[in-house]
């Protein structure tokens, strides 16, 4: 049942703070995720124009509708709304506790945090095992191969391994069983490649960075490589390679991509390296992401 808007909108010339405050949260959790505004629309069940119109800061939107919006992109209705660790006194006092660090910082205190809960893999085994971070087209299939050729080492593609996994394509999983049943596939498969390949090239879906779990997992096992790329360079290149699909009927088909990019740059930004393949060709890229590697991956 589609979700119906529990106020009227307001008049443009009347918009309140938190809503606008909303309606950038929601664009940013929607970008995150890689969604056009009316996929988003058609897979939680709501009206495309109401969720317009919250995205635009002049919809106010019903709790139900925030909810069905929150099942789809994996977060939490205390993460939309922006207060995200007021759950109880420890996430009070932990909050407090980071509130004020710099990125540098908090970035320290993830890690230590994480050790207490996972047992960290040794540098020396996490350096063996390389996973390229980014959007489509920036070469992460096509360089990771090379690579693994290069050192004799397996290639893996971890959505080619969860597809495995679940016995369907990817389209399939998301159609017959949802995005939360991908995510918990796309987990297992990380889980399970880090169980069975000490020595790996591995190439990861874009989307993997919007799920923290996942991300968090592969930045504990994994060395981790942000192959970036202009918007224009990705999207010239998807569809070099004869998929169409990015540009199909829809006329803001750049305009999404940009804003998918800028919501998971700072994601993306966690890797261990950032190697730009923007105006390179392929073999070159190659060579220059080898011998950027060489100094930092432990011989094999």
């Amino acid at each position: 049942m589609t979700a119906q808007p529990f106020l009227a909108e307001q008049n443009e010339g009347e918009k309140d703070p938190f809503l606008l405050a909303l309606g950038e949260r929601v664009r940013a959790l929607r970008a995150r995720r890689g969604l056009t505004r009316k996929a988003l629309a058609r897979l939680a069940d709501v009206s495309e124009r109401h969720l317009a119109n919250v995205e635009s800061g002049v919809g106010n939107a019903s709790i139900q509708f925030l909810r069905q919006l929150t099942a789809v992109l994996n977060c939490s209705l205390a993460e939309m709304i922006g207060d995200e660790t007021a759950t109880s006194p420890e996430w009070l006092m932990i909050r407090e506790i980071l509130r004020g660090r710099s990125d540098e910082e908090l970035a320290k205190a993830r890690s230590a945090i994480a050790s207490v809960f996972d047992a960290p893999a040794s540098e020396m085994s996490r350096r063996q095992r390389v996973a390229l971070i980014g959007l489509r087209g920036a070469g992460k299939s096509s360089i990771g191969r090379m690579l693994a050729d290069n050192w004799m080492v397996p290639f893996i593609e971890l959505s080619r391994h969860v597809e495995t996994m679940a016995g369907c394509n990817v389209a399939e999983i998301h159609a017959l069983y949802g995005p939360n049943a991908y995510r918990r596939y796309e987990y297992r498969a990380l889980e399970d490649i880090i169980r069975r390949y000490p020595r790996a090239v591995i190439a990861t879906p874009g989307g993997l960075v919007s799920d923290p779990a996942a991300f968090n997992l592969l930045l504990s096992h994994c060395y981790t490589v942000w192959l970036k790329a202009s918007p224009q360079e990705h999207m010239s290149r998807v569809m070099a390679q004869g998929d169409t699909r990015p540009m199909a009927g829809n006329r803001e088909a750049m305009e999404d991509l940009k804003n998918i990019l800028e919501s998971r740059a700072a994601f993306y930004s966690k890797a261990d390296m950032t190697f730009d393949t923007s105006d390179m060709a392929q073999e070159a890229a190659f060579f220059g992401l080898r011998d950027k590697l060489q100094d930092v991956i432990l011989p094999h």
